[in-house]
């Protein structure tokens, strides 16, 4: 059995965490894309596959994680044309049945273990499916009862063919690829060329049980991340503190995880389900609440409060309040920086995603905030708005929009 894993794309609706390919965000002090093939690894996969981007930069991110039974080869994809160009690049290894995933696919070994019921009866070609609230965000399956015969994109509210969304994990036989050449080459050609080969041959859906918000196939925005770290934090989250400089008066309750050489001081309090990571420090009187992450080396300092949030590498805190927000790699938050996650109507919050309004599903959702940016003391961030990579926040501001990658606001 072999896989080829696609980790090429921009991930443009990832930003402003798309400085790197999104599979290379970390969660509980690995990659996602980790935890992809763990998952692959534990179904019996013995072949991977991987496409990547000329920077390589998942190449030399993985090869710092050893998997006893996994051989992984790696691809590259000159130009991020399309998801179908991108498996177009690894067909000379496939010489066999396949599957294809995306690179964020957390629950790979859940999805695969539904696909192989489908492929131990016979089925030559499966593709793996789980029922939505919001189909008209994602690839839409037309059913004959388990056939699907087609996958409608984005399809209309009240249009849909049906609630089960393509979540992007696919079992295909090698003269699929004989379809691709045919279809007219863009950014949806893979679905092309799958609506190509349903017409010839019989594709199976493998139905995901488990709700989506409970098992996350894939990322398509940045907030998607919180039911990416409440499906890890289930799954593999266990109470571990070892080499941790503990001061006095310091309360831990719960399924905590704290990394060596992190050091905790006095007034504390953490709440588990929580991850710290390695190399950290957390001031005094802090509060850490349930479901946050917080990565290698990041610093949070005296008076903090940090709850339901992800935090990434050697990022800084000083004397805030971050609550349901994501923060990328080496930024700083100044003091008393309110984020507000709520609306005053009680509503869920809307966010702005290339151009595009899109209704977040969350009642409660403060921030995301790119690699290497400063935000300024006092600076308040209205819900559901996002800050680019390298911006400079000066004190004071009220961010009510969106602001750009490399921004300066005085």
């Amino acid at each position: 059995m072999k896989a080829v894993i696609l980790a090429a794309g921009k991930s443009s609706r990832f930003w402003p965490l798309n400085y790197r390919h999104k599979s290379l965000f970390y969660l509980m002090g690995k990659p996602l894309l980790y935890w992809n093939l763990l998952g692959l690894e534990k179904v019996g996969i013995k072949e991977v596959v991987i496409v990547e981007s000329p920077r390589r930069d998942v190449e030399k991110e993985i090869k710092k994680f050893k998997f006893k039974n996994l051989k992984i080869h790696y691809v590259i994809q000159p130009k991020p044309i399309s998801t179908g160009n991108a498996l177009w690049h690894a067909r000379n290894f496939l010489d066999e049945n396949f599957f294809l995933l995306n690179g964020d696919v957390l629950n790979s070994e859940e999805i695969l273990k539904e696909m192989f019921k489908k492929i131990k009866k016979g089925e030559k070609s499966v593709i793996a499916g789980q029922k939505t609230k919001t189909p008209w965000l994602f690839g839409i399956m037309e059913l004959r009862k388990d056939r699907i015969v087609k996958i409608i994109e984005k399809p209309k509210k009240g249009e849909e063919p049906s609630k089960i969304k393509n979540v992007g994990v696919y079992y295909l036989e090698p003269s699929f690829f004989s379809y691709y050449k045919k279809v007219k080459k863009g950014p949806a050609d893979l679905i092309d060329a799958l609506s190509e080969y349903m017409k010839e041959k019989e594709v199976k859906l493998a139905l995901i049980k488990k709700e989506e918000n409970k098992t996350p196939a894939f990322l398509k925005y940045p907030w998607h991340l919180f039911s990416s770290r409440n499906y890890l934090f289930e799954k593999y989250l266990k109470r571990k503190i070892e080499s941790v400089k503990i001061s006095k008066n310091v309360v831990i309750k719960g399924k905590v995880y704290i990394g060596k050489n992190t050091r905790i001081l006095e007034g504390t309090i953490i709440k588990g389900p929580c991850y710290i990571g390695e190399n950290c420090f957390i001031g005094n009187n802090s509060i850490i609440e349930e479901y946050t992450n917080i990565e290698n080396n990041v610093t949070i300092h005296a008076f903090s409060k940090i709850k339901g949030s992800i935090i990434q590498k050697a990022s800084c805190v000083y004397s805030s309040y971050v609550i349901d927000s994501i923060i990328g790699e080496e930024t700083r938050l100044g003091e008393n920086v309110k984020i507000l996650t709520t609306n005053k109507n009680g509503e869920e919050i809307l966010s702005e995603v290339k151009g595009e309004i899109v209704n977040t599903d969350l009642k409660s959702f403060g921030t995301v905030i790119g690699k290497a940016s400063v935000i300024g003391t006092k600076v308040e961030i209205l819900p559901g708005k996002f800050i680019g990579s390298n911006c400079r926040i000066h004190p004071n501001n009220k961010i009510e929009k969106n602001i750009k990658d490399n921004s300066v606001l005085k």
